[in-house]
């Protein structure tokens, strides 16, 4: 990878891998923070990455240190007991996108990388599976399970029919 190809990724990728790592920490500082070490990581290794495979080392690299920063504040444990309000499904709401994002934080992790990943980024499968190490089979079960969690939940919010 050359110095222009590294550039070129940084304009291409970053918003992406910005909005990734948002949806994934609930922490716009910690995104930006995470990105730019996905982005000095690739340039520490950009001899040996194929220009190819850019893309899917660098949604690799932020998904793993999202995990890592899970793991090292020791917040990883029980992602859906600190992202249950029980009083807000009692609320009223106005905004159909502001819920889908809340009730997809309640999904667990699995399940919400691979929504955000296919849903939000447009990854294939395969690309998905290289992602997160899972097999296109996994992923697809993982997405159908967090997409059938989410109707379910939507539905006892009167949100859909």
């Amino acid at each position: 990878m050359t110095t222009k190809q590294y550039n070129e990724a940084v304009e291409i990728l970053a918003d992406g891998l910005y909005r990734f790592a948002a949806k994934k920490c609930n922490d716009r500082n910690l995104a930006k923070d995470i990105v730019q070490d996905a982005f000095a990581k690739l340039w520490v290794t950009k001899d040996n990455v194929d220009n190819q495979k850019v893309k899917s080392y660098l949604f690799t690299s932020v998904n793993r240190l999202v995990i890592d920063y899970w793991r090292k504040s020791r917040r990883l444990t029980d992602m859906e007991s600190i992202n249950h309000n029980p009083t807000a499904t009692n609320q009223e709401y106005s905004n159909l996108n502001e819920i889908l994002h809340k009730e997809l934080k309640k999904l667990p992790e699995m399940q919400r990388t691979v929504l955000l990943l296919r849903d939000y980024e447009s990854f294939s499968y395969a690309e998905i599976g290289l992602i997160t190490d899972l097999s296109e089979a996994q992923v697809k079960v993982y997405i159908y399970r967090g997409r059938k969690a989410l109707k379910t939940r939507l539905e006892k919010l009167n949100i859909v029919a």
